[in-house]
Order: C-alpha cells, then structure tokens, then sequence
C-alpha cells in the first residue's frame, strides 16, 4: 500500500487540454490519425530506402535516418498523449516522464545534426559531383550517421539532468500534455537562472550553429546551381533540394521558438501548439514532403506494391 501511496505522490499530471474538455475527443481522432499516417509514411520510407538498389545512395540512407528518428519521435509521446486523452487519469511516472524528456531531447537533438549533414550532403553531390562517391563512401556515411546520433543523445542527457535536478517542491501539475523541458522548468520552486543559461547556451549551439552550416551550404549550392547552363539540371537540383528546405524551415522554425528562450518567459498555450507541431505535424509530414516532391521514391513505392519486387528482394 505505501508503494502504491509513493508512486501517486511521484507521478506526474498532465493536464493536456483538460482545460478545453469539448477539444479532446476530435484531438484524439485527430492525432490517432496523425500518428497512423506517420507510422505508414516513415515505415514505407525506411523499407524502401533500405530495400530497393535505386535508392542506394547516401541520399537516402540520411532519409532514412530521418525517418526512423520521427518514428521514434511520435512513438514517444503520441501513445501517451491518446491514453490521456481518453483516460480519467492524466498522469505519467516519475520515470516514465525523466525517460519521455530524455527520449525526445535526445531525438530532438539528433534531428538538428542529421539536418546539418544532409546539407552537406547535397553539398557534395552539386558542387563536388565528381568527387561525390569519395566523399560520401559508404563508410563515411556510416560514420557520420553514427556520430549523429552518439551527439544527440549525449545532448540530451546533459540538458534532461540540468532540467530534472532543479528541487519541485512537491509540485507535480504540468500545464502541457507530455514532459517538455519548459514546461518540467515552470514546476521548479527555486531560482533556476542558472539552469535556464546552461539549457539556452546548449539550445542556441545546437540549433543556431547546424542552421547556419545548413544555411552557408545551401548558398554555395545557389551559386553552383546558377552556373549551370541547362535549365533542367537546374530544375533537377532545385527539385532535389527543395524538400530538404522545406522539412529544415518546419523543425527549426517551431524548435527555436521553444528552445532558444527563456524559459520563464514560457507561454503554457503557445508551448502546447509548438510543440504539437514539431512533435507530430513535422514528423507526419516529412515522409509525404520526400515523396510527393522526389520522382525517384515515387517510383520506388509504385515498384514496392508488386509482386516482383518482394521477390527479388528474398
């Protein structure tokens, strides 16, 4: 009995949209359909990534690193979000909310380097087309993909230590309907300027110096495109381009907007909507942003639905 007494007194509330009560039952449709869509866009897109011998290419291997990263990044909070939604009880462990943070710091953070690197990637094959296969053999890749998610998930210990040691009080009430560095910041009952400073500077390296490498690359690649004379090879390379753009400009708009301030200056209804956004409508999306605009996974998911290509792949 005093077990079951201390795991209430740990866990944690979430009180989601418990405030708009009317807004739950189509927000669980809603995100139940998201997350359906996400698991299918990014499974297909892993499957086929891996299994089909027209889409081995370092392209593709960094597209499937994404897709398994927002795989993971909704598996680790939409199932938690729907039981809260459908549930009278709102509530997360205390160790199940520390592993919630950590996870989704930690893919969070690998996303912002994997973007980085698939920069330099098209970098590589626009500017340096002739020394491509050289600079990105496969065990370089293999390497840099590695490195990628070693960075992240070390990140995000520092940050989810910096964020979980700061003494609650007793308060145990989160005004958000996951764990979420400012939100879990709000519940702190002491001074936590020095937490906030340490969580910034961390914030600000790792999505502000990935987004200006992204940003320096792609205007060496403006310029190199420019210099082509055939009109569709500068389509081709725009084309190619343009949903990696696309994809950066939705995660790093609406990660800056939460991470790089302070987060006393948290607004628990903007934190909610931001996160709601990179936390399932980017991860939904990207999958259909790589297919929709790229001929050759459109081709690769039409070759994925015959027979014949399960057969070959045995």
């Amino acid at each position: 009995m005093w077990t079951n007494n201390q795991s209430l007194i740990d866990d944690f509330i979430l009180l989601g949209f418990s405030d708009r009560p009317w807004l739950e039952t189509p927000l669980f449709v809603i995100f139940l359909v998201a997350y359906i869509f996400a698991l299918f866009g990014n499974i297909s897109i892993i499957l086929v990534s891996r299994l089909d011998p027209q889409l081995d290419s370092p392209m593709y291997f960094f597209v499937s690193n994404l897709s398994l990263l927002d795989l993971c990044y909704t598996t680790s909070t939409v199932p938690q979000m729907l039981v809260n939604l459908r549930g009278p009880e709102k509530t997360i462990s205390y160790g199940g909310c520390v592993a919630q943070l950590y996870i989704f710091l930690a893919l969070g953070s690998t996303e912002c380097i994997l973007l980085a690197i698939m920069a330099f990637d098209r970098f590589a094959a626009i500017c340096k087309p002739l020394h491509y296969p050289i600079i990105m053999s496969q065990r370089r890749c293999i390497h840099m993909a590695t490195g990628t998610w070693i960075s992240g998930f070390a990140n995000s210990l520092v940050q989810s230590t910096l964020t979980v040691v700061a003494p609650r009080c007793g308060q145990r009430i989160i005004d958000h309907f996951f764990c979420e560095v400012p939100a879990l910041l709000k519940l702190a009952c002491t001074d936590t300027t020095v937490n906030e400073a340490e969580l910034n500077v961390l914030g600000a390296l790792l999505l502000l110096v990935p987004l200006s490498l992204i940003l320096g690359t792609y205007v060496f690649i403006a310029q190199a495109v420019l210099k082509l004379r055939s009109a569709e090879s500068r389509w081709k390379a725009f084309n190619t381009c343009a949903s990696h753009l696309l994809v950066v400009f939705l995660f790093y708009f609406t990660a800056i907007s939460m991470y790089v301030q302070p987060p006393s200056s948290y607004s628990h209804d903007r934190g909610k909507i931001m996160a709601l956004f990179y936390g399932i409508v980017t991860p939904t999306l990207n999958p259909f942003i790589y297919t929709l605009r790229n001929k050759d996974v459109k081709a690769a998911l039409r070759r994925a639905l015959t027979k014949e290509f399960w057969v070959k792949t045995r």
